[in-house]
This record gives structure tokens, C-alpha cells and sequence, in this order.
């Protein structure tokens, strides 16, 4: 039984089965109304499949296609459209590998096909853990500092070995980045008394995953910091 890609406007798909094998003369190959880097193969007379533009350039009108062939070009097309919907995914923010594997294993999608996807994307230096783990450390440490358990919590969930957590995190200078966390916080509560300043910073920090002694440290450094003003 036979798996083919059916479009559901120009960047979406679903897997559906072919119930019997297509074999046939190609009669007419025309572009699709709604997206022209699709075309329609029809065989003996009728719609069959469709396919990018690059794969049906390869094709004529006339030409005998056998169910072997029929099979390996729609295999071709799925496995273009499946590498360029892993593409779009990508675009929002980097991936982990285990991100990307998931996303198109959702989608149904066998297991050689994702796996040869994700194998495409990693040859081409498209994705990287390594990468990917420093690119998170880095944001989360420039705009939503996170303390260093809560982050690495974060980067397990992504996926990534511990081996690739530690190198990503080694630098990382956690009383800095809580402090950096709760400057903009402590500004706001410049009319606070000691007990409140204390307790909201403290609850601010220990929601981001910071741990108790750095919390306390850097609380009090602000208070002192707020105090000589």
C-alpha cells in the first residue's frame, strides 16, 4: 500500500494510503490552480497524483510510468515536502533534534522519512544541538535569565544529552544573570519597604529557578544598592 502527500493549501499536508497501485500513460501534466509549484500527473485519462515542478520537469506527456516508478516519484515528493516543512518549522527559532523529530513524527510521517529528514538537516548544518543548546543559553541569559538547574530542567525537555547541557552551561555565571533578573523588578518597588522589597524579589527569583543562596545574595545587594542611593 502505497503513501502519498495530498496538499491542504500551500503549506500543509497529510499522509493518506492509496488503496491500489497507479501504473499508466501520462496524458496531461497541469499546474495546480492554487499553488503553480505544483503540478497534476494524470494517467490514462485521469487525475493520479501530484508533484513538485522540479519532479514532473523530468516528466512527459506520453511517457509510460510503471508502479515502481509511480512509487519512487511520489517517494521523492514527499521527501521534499517533508524536508521543506521541517524548513518552515525551523524558521520561527532553532530546533533541537529531538524537537524536529517529534514535530514531523506528528505529522504522521514514517520513521525512515523523518529520520532521513533529520539526517538532511544536520548534513547541511541545519541543525545542531550543540548549536542550538549555547543559542537557548545565551537568550535565556540576555533577555529571561533562568537559574542554572531550571535551565539545564529546560534544555533536558529540548531533548539534549547531559553532555551537550554541561558544555552549554559551563560559563554560566549564575548570581550575574540573577542579578541582571531582578534589577528591572527591584526599580519597580523603589517605594517599598524592606519586607516587601524582599519578598517580591525573592518570589520573582524563585519562580526563574534560582537557588536559595544566590537568591539571598542578590536581594541583599539590591536592598543595600537601594538603600545608598
Amino acid at each position: 500500500m502505497a503513501l502519498g502527500a495530498v496538499a491542504s493549501g500551500h503549506s500543509a499536508f497529510v499522509l493518506v494510503e492509496m488503496s491500489e497501485p497507479l501504473a499508466g500513460r501520462i496524458t496531461a501534466l497541469n499546474k495546480q490552480a492554487k499553488n503553480e509549484r505544483r503540478v497534476n500527473v494524470h494517467l490514462d485519462g485521469a487525475f493520479a497524483f501530484g508533484l513538485s515542478d522540479t519532479l514532473a520537469a523530468t516528466l512527459r506527456v506520453g511517457q509510460v510510468l510503471s508502479e515502481a516508478e509511480v512509487a519512487e516519484l511520489r517517494r521523492l515528493d514527499l521527501s521534499e515536502r517533508t524536508y521543506e516543512r521541517a524548513l518552515r518549522y525551523l524558521s520561527y527559532r532553532p530546533r533541537s533534534v529531538a524537537e524536529v523529530t517529534r514535530y514531523l513524527a506528528g505529522k504522521g510521517l514514517p520513521e525512515d522519512l523523518v529520520s532521513e529528514t533529520v539526517a538532511r538537516l544536520s548534513q547541511e548544518g541545519l541543525l545542531d544541538d550543540r548549536v542550538f543548546a549555547r543559542l537557548w543559553v545565551e537568550n535565556r541569559s540576555s533577555f529571561r535569565p533562568r537559574g542554572l538547574a531550571a535551565l539545564r530542567s529546560e534544555l533536558r525537555r529540548k531533548g539534549l544529552d547531559e553532555g551537550t547541557i554541561e558544555e552549554a552551561t559551563e560559563d554560566l555565571d549564575e548570581a550575574e544573570d540573577a542579578y541582571r533578573a531582578a534589577q528591572a523588578q527591584a526599580l519597580r518597588l523603589k517605594g517599598a519597604d524592606r519586607e516587601t522589597f524582599y519578598r517580591r524579589l525573592w518570589g520573582y527569583l524563585s519562580r526563574r529557578g534560582f537557588p536559595y543562596d544566590t537568591i539571598r545574595e542578590t536581594v541583599e545587594r539590591l536592598w543595600r544598592e537601594r538603600s545608598a542611593r
